[in-house]
């Protein structure tokens, strides 16, 4: 599956924005004020966000839960449903563009749209090019059993099975290798 530079940028962006969210109550939101989305944005290289308020701020917490649905819908058929439901909210518009020292590539989103449109476009066509190309399953939650952190596995064989393989997973198999140590010691 070929991926664009433009769409790698709206699939880190989502996996992010999903990852924003906390996984419990005792855990801090990821965007819990106007300046942490500000930040979100910045860090993001988002283009054409203009002052965010208030309403961004819950308008861009609202997709980020549907986008978290999408990440665990069990089949492609439900992904598509949500991702055709998303996109046609945001009043995508295709659109060539130029900017910022970028080659041409497509911004989905409509100019002058709000910050949560802008995502719901951009991320949500991201999405859609895996369903497209039968790669939902690729949309997935790291399976460390203190972690779900979304990610998009991009491994040839699609066998990435944690969000982060130096932190969840080497965790996993260090505990693994103890416990194997303990019983054959005990």
């Amino acid at each position: 599956m070929l991926i664009t530079h433009d769409t790698r940028c709206a699939l880190d962006t989502v996996v992010d924005l999903v990852n924003t969210a906390p996984e419990d109550e005792s855990a801090s939101d990821g965007l819990a004020d106007v300046a942490a989305l500000e930040n979100f944005v910045r860090s993001h290289k988002m283009s054409d966000v203009g002052v965010l308020s208030e309403f961004d701020l819950s308008a861009v917490r609202r997709i980020r839960g549907r986008f978290a649905g999408i990440f665990a819908a069990a089949d492609p058929r439900t992904a598509a449903g949500m991702i055709n439901e998303l996109v046609a909210a945001a009043g995508t518009t295709p659109r060539l563009t130029d900017h910022d020292g970028y080659d041409w590539h497509v911004h989905y989103f409509a100019p002058g749209a709000s910050v949560a449109d802008h995502l719901a476009a951009d991320c949500g066509m991201a999405l859609a090019f895996f369903v497209v190309a039968g790669e939902q399953e690729r949309l997935r939650r790291c399976e460390a059993p203190d972690c779900r952190r979304a990610f998009v596995d991009l491994s040839r064989n699609r066998s990435r099975r944690y969000c982060d393989s130096r932190t969840c997973g080497n965790r996993l198999h260090v505990a693994a290798y103890r416990a194997r140590r303990k019983e054959s010691a005990g």
